[in-house]
């Protein structure tokens, strides 16, 4: 996998498929990799450059204070060193906040914008879920394990406990594979998290935007996708009925059905 300085740090990305570039950027604690479900389909029709962001993967993790909008800065800057003009952008979670951030500072950068499980200000109930999982974290003193064990149940619904145990045991497993993130470089990240303010961003965001949320987030819910598509001017609404926090993993084909379906509008 390629590395290049960028932003003042090294950052790891990896590069799949051809056509227009459409990058990729992940969620708190994950690595490029958390896309493994969507780059698999996507890759057929476009360029993916799925992202270590600052303090996960095989990315720097420098001290100081982190925050979406230099994640953005770091992608803005990645996308310069690699020769990408314009691209796609596509992130869940922290990843979508992050996107709101590159698309309103570097509306030139983006050329359509998905924002899955997005937010655009933490609230009260927000900050208090990410402090439950620093909590656990320093308790485990394992911020794989704190993902298992803090984060799954609030990225699953009930039913896909009940229905496919094997299955969560082997997205469990996936994440035990991948590179293990530093206490410290969590807690940067999940500052970030529970700082984040781009209300004043929406108003600048010039690409096309779709808005996915799962019906049954409590993190990331419809409190937040109906403001974000109401700011957002001429953006779109997908409700995934069945799904939570993360829809990328508890409905994949519907997740990638309905996310290349937008991307191809925009293409060309």
């Amino acid at each position: 996998m390629p590395k290049i300085k960028a932003n003042g740090i090294t950052i790891n990305y990896e590069r799949q498929g051809t056509g227009e570039p459409l990058v990729l950027i992940p969620f708190l604690a994950a690595d490029n990799a958390c896309y493994a479900f969507q780059v698999a389909d996507y890759a057929k029709h476009y360029t993916c450059i799925s992202v270590d962001p600052r303090g996960a993967g095989e990315t720097d993790k420098p001290a100081g204070t982190y925050s979406m909008e230099l994640f953005a800065d770091d992608i803005a800057a990645l996308m310069q060193a690699i020769g990408v003009e314009r691209a796609h952008v596509s992130g869940l979670s922290l990843g979508a906040a992050t996107g709101l951030w590159l698309a309103g500072k570097y509306p030139q950068r983006v050329k359509s914008l998905s924002l899955h499980s997005c937010w655009h200000k933490t609230d009260p109930f927000l900050k208090v879920v990410v402090q439950g999982w620093q909590s656990i974290a320093k308790g485990l003193g394992n911020v794989t394990e704190m993902v298992i064990q803090g984060i799954f149940p609030w990225c699953f619904t009930p039913e896909l406990y009940a229905a496919k145990p094997d299955y969560i045991d082997q997205l469990a497993a996936f994440v035990r594979g991948r590179p293990q993130q530093p206490l410290d470089a969590f807690m940067r990240q999940s500052n970030a998290v529970i700082a984040h303010d781009a209300a004043a961003q929406l108003a600048r965001i010039k690409a096309p935007t779709q808005i996915t949320v799962g019906r049954h987030d409590l993190v990331c819910s419809t409190r937040f996708a109906d403001v974000l598509k109401s700011s957002i001017k001429g953006s779109e609404l997908v409700v995934f009925e069945t799904c939570s926090h993360a829809p990328i993993y508890e409905s994949v084909g519907e997740f990638n059905e309905k996310t290349l379906s937008f991307l191809k509008r925009h293409t060309g």
